[in-house]
C-alpha cells in the first residue's frame, strides 16, 4: 500500500527442491501501480513489470536460479492511493506438461508427453470443443468443452451439465496464438491449474491416443492405467 523505496523479494518453496529446477511465474494484479518490478541478480536489473501494467492475463516466468524480485516505487506527482500486488506459482521444470506449456505452447505433444500428460495434469477428460470465444485483450482463447469422461480433475474445473445426461462441461484457457477453433469428434484434454485457471496443456484427437496407449500397453511402457474405450 502507498509503496514507497524498494524491497528484494526472494521466493522459496515451501519443500527441498533445487533452485535450478524451478520456474517461477509472476501475475501482477490488474489494478496493480506504484512500482516496478524486477528480477535482479547481483546488482543486476531487468524490468518484468512496468508500473501500471496490470494487462489482463499477464504472466511473466523466469528459472529461480536467475535470481530475486526487485520491487522499486516510482515518483508520484498526486497523493493518490497506490497498490502494488501480485500473485505467484513455483513450478517444478521437469513436469513434461509445464515445459510444454511454458516453452512452446502450440506445439503437438509428443506419444511420451501425451501418455505421461493424461497420468500427472491437473485435469484429464474426454470431450468436445463446443464454442471458442477469443479475447484479444488477455491475448488468450477460452475453450469451452462438453465431456464425456472425466479421467481427473482439480478445483472443480468441470460441473455437470445442467441436462443431467451424465455430461460434464467446463472451460480451459490457451494462448490466442494458437489458433484453437471448434472442430468435430472427441479429443483427450489436459492441462494443469495456472494461477486459478485451467490452461490447456497436450490435446490430441482421442482416436490417436486411444493409438498411443495401446502400443505403449504392449511394450509394458504405460506411466499408468487409464479406460481408452
Amino acid at each position: 500500500m502507498y509503496p514507497t523505496g524498494a524491497l528484494i523479494v526472494n521466493l522459496r518453496p515451501n519443500t527441498f527442491s533445487p533452485a535450478r529446477h524451478l520456474t517461477v511465474c509472476i501475475k501482477p494484479f490488474r489494478d496493480s501501480s506504484g512500482a516496478n518490478i524486477y528480477l535482479e541478480k547481483t546488482g543486476e536489473l531487468r524490468l518484468l513489470v512496468p508500473d501500471g501494467d496490470g494487462r489482463p492475463g499477464r504472466v511473466q516466468c523466469f528459472g529461480l536460479e536467475q535470481g530475486g524480485l526487485f520491487v522499486e516505487a516510482t515518483p508520484q506527482q498526486d497523493i493518490g492511493r497506490r497498490t502494488t500486488g501480485f500473485q505467484y506459482e513455483l513450478i517444478r521444470r521437469h513436469r513434461a506438461s509445464d515445459l510444454h506449456e511454458l516453452s512452446a505452447p502450440c506445439r503437438p505433444c509428443s506419444d511420451t508427453e501425451v501418455l505421461l500428460a493424461v497420468c500427472t495434469s491437473d485435469f484429464a477428460v474426454r470431450g468436445s470443443i463446443q464454442e471458442v470465444t477469443h479475447e484479444p485483450e488477455r491475448q488468450d482463447s477460452a475453450i469451452h468443452l462438453r465431456v464425456s469422461r472425466l479421467y481427473r480433475q482439480k478445483s472443480r474445473v468441470f460441473e455437470p451439465a445442467p441436462e443431467g445426461d451424465g455430461h460434464w462441461q467446463g472451460r480451459v484457457r490457451t494462448l490466442l496464438e494458437c489458433g484453437v477453433r471448434p472442430g468435430h469428434g472427441d479429443f483427450l484434454f489436459t492441462g494443469h491449474m495456472h494461477f486459478g485457471e485451467a490452461r490447456l496443456g497436450c490435446a490430441p484427437r482421442f482416436k490417436d491416443f486411444q493409438r498411443m496407449y495401446r502400443d505403449a500397453q504392449e511394450r509394458g511402457l504405460n506411466p499408468c492405467e487409464v479406460g481408452t474405450d
